[in-house]
């Protein structure tokens, strides 16, 4: 449970090193060790949720949370509520089906290589990854201006439009 903190920046490395010998950050030399409820006060830019769902929630800690945009790299880490409370404090939410959507498009790349019998170099696919999610993260941020809707809604919106084009095409 918790964490460390440097407001100088992480040792990475040496983070990295630690937590394979120790199996946990707890009591990692180069940084400060921080409970879990303090790990949501701290002051930044993007708040990252990478593991759990559900971590955001209006019980523990949505209000605490001091940061100009959430990041959803977890899948479903903010509550509905706390997704509520985050928009009437003007924090914009990246959702998780388009911030962690790299690992599916990278399975989409796969899928094409095995039906063409063939093998992309390593940089064609993160070339090929990055316009997709580059593609992807600019039209929801068009639908967001021109709904004047949420990052949240402004995706949904376009992933709904695509399965109803699809099932129009299929004839559905």
């Amino acid at each position: 449970d918790g964490g460390v903190q440097n407001e100088g920046g992480l040792d990475v490395p040496a983070l990295r090193e630690h937590v394979r010998r120790a199996r946990t950050v707890a009591g990692f030399a180069g940084g400060q060790a921080i409970t879990n409820q303090e790990l949501w006060r701290i002051p930044c830019d993007f708040l990252i949720p990478a593991a759990l769902g559900g971590v955001i929630n209006k019980e523990e800690n949505v209000q605490d949370l001091d940061c100009r945009m959430v990041v959803e790299a977890a899948n479903g880490p903010t509550t509905p509520i706390a997704d509520k409370v985050l928009a009437e404090r003007d924090i914009p939410v990246l959702p998780d089906f388009l911030a962690n959507a790299g690992g599916v498009v990278v399975s989409y790349f796969e899928w094409t290589q095995n039906l063409q019998q063939m093998t992309w170099e390593l940089e064609q696919v993160y070339a090929g990854l990055e316009k997709k999610m580059v593609a992807s993260y600019r039209a929801v941020i068009e639908a967001m201006r021109q709904h004047s809707v949420s990052l949240r809604t402004a995706a949904y919106m376009i992933a709904l439009r695509r399965v109803a084009e699809a099932e129009e095409l299929r004839g559905h």
